[in-house]
């Protein structure tokens, strides 16, 4: 890393300021992330269980939905391609993208529910509310072919005119490697970057431009965890070469990131702001969100991990599936000057 700190920071500044001209296709799994808060009252006399006072619900666009909202809220146009159900999570799902920002209108709506995930949050009055248990709604099971069809002729054409696309893939179907290789194969020669957010199946996209997996995901496509950080390099690295991508961005949680690059030296940064966060829901799509409109904008692998380091910070001290605008990003990038990135950082 160079010296001049500051130097970076107004150029990463003047990335920033690029983020409304670029153009952005989220392609993926659209979740409704529901929140159930309440107030443990007493002990039920029906079961040794708790009984909750509901105080309200919420709800925010989760998933690929989430990627969506926060790329619009960082100042990029942003079109989603996805699968949202004709129920009342879907009516509120699109509501909230409406609000957002977000161009919804190649979603595709067939009668089977939204997927939804409902996190009851309980605690006893004046106390932080904790999650409980989660409740997940919705079915891994494969499109139908229609749907299918419908979201890739929806993806490749907005891809076209795109300056980045995500694949924002949670496994229910809307963003499965068939439809990432055809809107890969659609845009090939255009040089637009194509970037993987993939829980499960990181291995099946292959040839894609960069990913965002996390240590647990690396270490199950390896089939073990890593010793220590050397290991740790040695095995993003071969992932990396393994996939045919230029770059792999390994999300750390409290340890920050780590960016390989082939043929470049392993660059560590460290995690930005307190080590203990107070919600990491979503923080994974604000992360590649970040990536993604950082590369559209002409930043550099090195330059969009750190922009991407910095957004993953700010959003984990956010309660619930939360985004990070571009006034907030700006504001961090001139406070750190990326000085966070220095220690114990080879570059």
């Amino acid at each position: 890393m160079t010296s001049n700190s500051n130097n970076k920071s107004a150029g990463l500044s003047d990335r920033i300021k690029n983020f409304a001209q670029q153009k952005i296709v989220v392609v993926g799994d659209a979740i409704a992330d529901q929140f159930i808060y309440g107030e443990i009252s007493r002990v039920s006399r029906e079961a040794p269980v708790f009984i909750l006072q509901h105080e309200h619900t919420e709800t925010a666009p989760g998933g690929a939905a989430n990627c969506a909202a926060n790329l619009a809220a960082l100042g990029a146009q942003v079109s989603l391609v996805g699968v949202i159900g004709d129920d009342e999570a879907g009516r509120t799902l699109f509501r909230k993208l409406d609000a957002a920002g977000v161009d919804r209108r190649t979603i595709v709506t067939p009668n089977h529910p939204t997927t939804t995930k409902v996190r009851v949050l309980a605690g006893q009055m004046h106390s932080t509310r904790q999650q409980v248990i989660r409740i997940d709604y919705g079915s891994e099971a494969e499109l139908e072919a229609r749907f299918r069809d419908e979201c890739i002729v929806n993806a490749c054409e907005l891809a076209q005119e795109a300056d980045a696309v995500v694949i924002s893939d949670y496994g229910y179907g809307a963003a499965d490697p068939a439809i990432a290789a055809a809107v890969r194969e659609s845009i090939k020669g255009l040089k637009i970057p194509v970037l993987v957010d993939s829980r499960f199946r990181l291995a099946s996209f292959p040839q894609f431009t960069s990913a965002t997996p996390n240590e647990d995901e690396l270490a199950k496509l390896i089939g073990h965890e890593p010793r220590d950080l050397s290991e740790l390099e040695v095995a993003a690295g071969a992932l990396c070469q393994e996939l045919e991508h230029q770059a792999l961005l390994v999300t750390r949680g409290g340890h920050g990131m780590l960016l390989l690059e082939p043929g470049k030296q392993p660059l560590h940064l460290d995690a930005v702001g307190p080590h203990e966060p107070v919600d990491v829901t979503g923080a994974g799509d604000t992360v590649i969100a970040t990536y993604a409109l950082a590369l559209a904008a002409g930043a550099s692998f090195a330059e969009a991990a750190r922009l991407a380091n910095l957004a993953g910070g700010i959003v984990v001290m956010k309660r619930g599936t939360a985004t990070v605008t571009n006034e907030e990003l700006t504001a961090a990038a001139l406070e750190h000057g990326f000085q966070e990135a220095g220690a114990g950082t080879q570059s």
